[in-house]
């Protein structure tokens, strides 16, 4: 008969609702939202501006683009025109055209804009010889290119 009355205490036994786990695992819970709020990134506005068309009342200018080339034997070539000899240092013939393009650009109020394009074998004395005319020329605006034009 004792055994009895444990199995009917043990069974008559009720725990009911228990409250604190619960209440912990809401807090868990709230504390992972706290912390994740704080990692959330605000997305700022650019103002961007797309290409478009744009009506204009005054006829836009585009530079005069020269393309000098500069082979491995030191021939220089203005816009694919041989100029000077392999040997010659001071360059008199595309100084001369560098000036004349010079002059044809401040005319009609442009700019000339000047690639370079020296091969891989090239000296570099004689890429110094073609900015040295460049300089007599007095035109600034000079670039350079790795891969010869097409």
């Amino acid at each position: 008969m004792s055994k009895r009355r444990k199995k009917k205490e043990s069974s008559e036994v009720n725990l009911g609702f228990q409250i604190a786990p619960m209440v912990d695992v809401v807090f868990v819970i709230m504390l992972f939202f706290m912390v994740m709020a704080g990692a959330v990134q605000v997305e700022n506005t650019h103002n961007t501006k797309l290409p478009g068309t744009l009506d204009t009342k005054t006829e836009t200018v585009m530079p005069d683009e020269i393309a000098i080339r500069i082979e491995d034997d030191g021939q220089v070539f203005l816009n694919d025109e041989p100029l000077d000899t392999p040997t010659n240092k001071l360059l008199p013939e595309l100084a001369k055209n560098l000036i004349d393009i010079h002059n044809l650009s401040k005319a009609s109020n442009s700019d000339v804009m000047v690639t370079i394009y020296a091969n891989e074998l090239a000296r570099y004395e004689r890429v110094i010889n073609v900015l040295d005319a460049l300089t007599r020329a007095q035109i600034g605006n000079v670039t350079f290119q790795a891969v010869a034009p097409e």
